[in-house]
This record gives C-alpha cells, structure tokens and sequence, in this order.
C-alpha cells in the first residue's frame, strides 16, 4: 500500500522534547514501513524516519508555531502530491482536514484534539468541505460531543518500547508531573497534592508560549522551593530517568484529556499513575490494577489512594502496555483503518 502521512511541520519527527502527536506519527511511519508498506512522510527537513521524506523547510519552524502561512506550505506541498498514494492520512488539524478535501484519492485523518465546544462545531463545519473524509479517534471517549462524525476506526497510541527500559522496583521518593504547562494539565493541582502529603515534587512540563509562561509564573513559580522542583522541559532520557524515579505520576487532569501518553509512558516504567476520571483516563487505566484513578483531585492527597499506587505491581504495568499499546498493534489498527477508508470511497 501506498500510503502519505502528513504531520504537522512545527516539530521534527520525532521531536526533541515535548511533541504527542509528532512521536506517534514518528512510531506510525517506521512500524507501516517494516510492514512493508511504501510510506511518504511529509514533515520537516530535519525529521527522522525510515519512510520516504518529503519537505519544505530544512528545519522545523517552531518559532512560527500558530501561523498558517508556515503550516500551509508543508500542507499544500502534500495535498498536491496526494494522487500519488493508495491513501493520504492526515495528523495535522482542521487546516489539514479541509484540503484533504481536494482529493480524489482515500482520504482519512487522525484527531488528535478535543471535540467538545467550539473545536467540536468547527469540525461539523470542516467535514462539509470534505466529505468523503474518514475520521480515526484516539480513544471512544474523545468522539461523545460529535458521535455522527464520520468516523471510520479508533486508534490509541503506542509507545516504541525499546527506549522505555523496565529496570525499577516499587517505590521512589517523589511525585512527578509530567507535561505541559496548562490550567487544564494542572500542575498547579499536583502542585497542591505534594504540599498536602508533604512529598517531594518534581515537575517537568514545557513552558514556551505567553500563556504558559504566564501560568507558570502564577501558579507554580511562587511555590518553588527545597521540595517542589521544576526541571524544565525534558529530553526523551531525562523523561525516562525522571519517570523510573518517581513513586508516581500525577496525572490531575481537568479536561476531556483525548488520549494522555504520560499515562503509558510511565506504565512502560513500571510506574503507577494517579489520575483524574476525566478524559480517555478510564479506557487506558484499570483501578487497583494498572493504576488508580480518583474523581477530584484532592482525593490524591488521602494516604489511601497513594498506599494503592505503592502496592501496584510494575511488571503487571509494563506488561499492559506491551498487550494494548506495542507499535504492531498500533499499525494493524491503522492499516484496518486505511483499507476501511479505501473501500468506503470506491
């Protein structure tokens, strides 16, 4: 099969640091190619990858991150190309969405964000331009405000899990927080849970843009001490090290989170999760088992829920993901997903 991915240009793929959707599409390019698929990554210039690269700029123009004239021109250049394939697969947004549109070819995109509000209606709007586009969730949950949406499979993410090295027993002497720094991440409600409990905590979140910062500088930066830690936004070693650590990932989401791959990426550690119910938390995490989830934040606080996360079993963890999250089962899922797309548009 020939197959195009196009992924957003603002970060290399995989990207250095923070980057979701940029990982995954990174972990889905490689895995269709040793399946033996013929597969045209459209990215930045400085990507990595073993599909066939396509690009328009050399590097990839974070600094511009938010501007349309840069994200269009990666876009067009793909859209242009798109007769080229079996199927186009689309990662980067609702821009991305509507000139997928233009094609005749199989057309299908990945939603990778939210769908309640605004976001949901914009998408009603889209899709009329595109209307034999075919849409991948990444959780069920993430489809509820807009189930009538064309929806043609359900991909979760996957994890590449020979870089999460399994190497920990349980235990570790403080809480994480891993992310990006947003009221509706909360590291301002982890925040609260380590000086509650009175444990260390260490958090690691990107903190780029003017709303961040601002959040930051609020929320968290007044609270900075012997105990509460920021070390900034991580490498992908430094993240893996910081996890392994820990006793457990805090994960007090206050949003419908779509997937939430901190979740898995500490489970490929052997390390426990708490988290809110909010989100796709429920489909990736089973209570007293693989996790523990609570359904306000400040239950996180009761010693209770933190001797639960202790008595969880790391191996039983790892093995989770290893069943439900391997890159194989990832790229099966979208294969079905791309042969469901080519036989809905004959």
């Amino acid at each position: 099969m020939k197959v195009a991915l196009i992924c957003p240009v603002w970060f290399p793929v995989p990207p250095e640091a923070y980057g979701g959707t940029e990982r995954v599409v990174a972990l889905l390019a490689d895995g269709l190619v040793d399946a033996g698929h013929d597969v045209t990554l459209f990215a930045s210039g400085d990507s990595q990858t073993r599909a066939r690269l396509e690009s328009v700029f050399q590097t990839a123009p974070s600094e511009w991150i938010g501007h349309t004239y840069w994200e269009m021109q990666l876009t067009v250049h793909a859209i242009r190309k798109g007769n080229e394939f079996d199927v186009v697969h689309d990662h980067t947004g609702l821009l991305g969405l509507a000139l997928g549109g233009l094609l005749e070819v199989p057309f299908c995109h990945t939603v990778h964000g939210p769908l309640d509000g605004h976001p949901g209606r914009f998408y009603e709007q889209v899709v009329e331009l595109a209307p034999n586009a075919k849409l991948i969730s990444i959780s069920m949950n993430q489809r509820k405000p807009k189930q009538d949406l064309p929806w043609i499979a359900n991909c979760p993410n996957a994890l590449d899990l020979s870089v999460y090295p399994f190497r920990r027993k349980s235990g570790g002497d403080y809480l994480l927080f891993l992310g990006r720094m947003s009221p509706d991440k909360g590291a301002h409600r982890a925040l609260a849970v380590a000086l509650e409990t009175g444990l260390p905590l260490k958090i690691a979140a990107k903190c780029r843009e003017p709303l961040e910062i601002r959040y930051f500088d609020e929320f968290i930066r007044p609270h900075l001490g012997d105990s509460i830690e920021y070390v900034g936004e991580v490498g992908h070693a430094d993240k893996v090290e910081l996890l392994m650590g820990a006793r457990a990932l805090i994960f007090p989401i206050d949003w419908e989170e779509p997937f939430g791959l901190v979740v898995i990426e500490a489970m490929a550690c052997g390390t426990p999760v708490i988290a809110t119910r909010r989100g796709a938390v429920p489909e990736i995490l089973e209570h007293g088992r693989t996790g523990v989830i609570v359904d306000r934040y400040r239950d996180m606080e009761d010693e209770g829920v933190l001797e639960c996360a202790d008595s969880l079993d790391p191996a039983v963890l790892r093995r989770e993901i290893e069943e439900r999250f391997s890159p194989e089962h990832m790229v099966a899922n979208y294969v079905a997903a791309y042969e469901a797309t080519i036989a809905a548009t004959k």
